[in-house]
């Protein structure tokens, strides 16, 4: 039921605060869970909606966007919605055109190549106009959710923003990228901090429109190593953290935890983990304890599930996350995977893994 409410307030009574409560690192009677990339091609419902139009004119629709965000809440007890969007809608906000090509993903028809090309970026961007399809899709799916889960908000870092931006689409090496860090330092940075205000004034945006919860998306950080990680992202991360926290409190608006998720980035977990998020999240290739003896115990962490372990009949799911629970713990911990779910997955799996993450954790927070 997705149709328009015109008060923006007035949101539902939350039910089930199960999330939020372990994002904050309160106790939680059993360990929630959701999916990266739960609204996605995998629900034959997802593909069905999507048949008929573009992918970023989906993701400009509140109305189709609020349907793929609750669609997989439909059919498994997920403990929170992420709305459906896509990280690429900041770089179209600074007026770059890109466009979603068949078998090729998405793909930037001009990229940046020369230093000279920043000038052509919007230097001053109105969040409210150029990316208020997003807060309305939020407000729109958070009535529509009933209350019945929170609302996550996400959007991409500075960093994984630029690579892409640079790169003109996806690449293996980021090598156009890199090469802006090594050779261009002042322009990559001028470049990643006007990412940063954007990025900031979009999570608070986010949060006015009712999101309960701010993902961070730094999927490119495995691309770089611990200096350059040091140097061009995780001062952009912390900087985000701080800027929305503050503009938060500012704008009396509520104060909801942050996650930050870096994947491939192990060598920057102890810095992530003092960089102004609540939540933590993990890549499979991670061991549960190792990560939690980095980050301490006043960070709730999340993650971690290879998603091809989806691929493993029922019962080895169930194994896998048992394993899974024992390493993480019950308490401070969101379950998830290490990365979004892929498009041959099976849905019945995608539900063995959420009831798989309920059963555990309720069986061991009893012994």
């Amino acid at each position: 039921t997705c149709s328009f409410v015109h008060s923006p307030k007035g949101f539902p009574k939350l039910k089930n605060d199960t999330f939020l409560r372990a994002a904050r690192g309160e106790e939680t009677e059993y360990t929630p869970v959701w999916c990266m990339r739960q609204a996605g091609r995998y629900l034959p419902e997802f593909r069905e909606t999507r048949a008929a139009q573009d992918f970023f004119a989906t993701c400009r629709s509140p109305k189709l966007c609020c349907e793929l965000t609750l669609q997989p809440l439909r059919r498994f007890p997920l403990d929170a919605a992420i709305i459906f969007s896509d990280i690429l809608v900041v770089p179209q906000a600074l007026g770059m055109e890109v466009v979603m090509v068949p078998g090729k993903g998405p793909t930037f028809t001009e990229p940046l190549k020369e230093v000279e090309d920043l000038l052509k970026l919007r230097q001053k961007v109105d969040v409210t106009a150029e990316l208020g399809y997003v807060f309305q899709a939020i407000t729109l799916t958070r009535h529509s959710l009933e209350g019945k889960v929170p609302l996550i908000g996400f959007s991409g870092a500075p960093w994984t923003l630029m690579s892409y931006m640079i790169e003109g689409g996806g690449s293996t090496t980021m090598a156009k990228a890199k090469n802006w860090l090594y050779c261009h330092p002042e322009a990559s940075h001028q470049l990643l901090r006007l990412l940063a205000d954007v990025v900031t004034d979009y999570l608070v945006g986010q949060v006015a429109a009712g999101a309960q919860a701010l993902q961070l998306f730094e999927s490119h950080a495995g691309h770089l190593g611990p200096e350059q990680f040091q140097e061009f992202a995780l001062p952009y991360i912390r900087a985000i953290a701080q800027a929305v926290k503050s503009k938060l409190k500012e704008e009396a608006l509520p104060l909801v935890p942050m996650i930050v998720f870096a994947k491939d980035a192990h060598y920057a977990l102890r810095d992530l983990a003092h960089s102004g998020y609540e939540v933590v999240g993990l890549d499979w290739t991670i061991r549960p304890q190792e990560a939690r003896a980095q980050i301490g115990k006043d960070v709730t962490l999340q993650g971690n599930l290879d998603p091809c372990a989806l691929y493993a009949p029922k019962e080895k799911i169930g194994e896998l996350v048992k394993k899974m629970l024992e390493g993480f713990g019950t308490q401070c911990y969101i379950a998830n995977l290490g990365h979004g779910l892929y498009p041959d997955m099976n849905p019945e799996h995608v539900g063995a893994f959420v009831e798989a993450v309920h059963a555990h954790s309720r069986h061991m927070n009893k012994h």
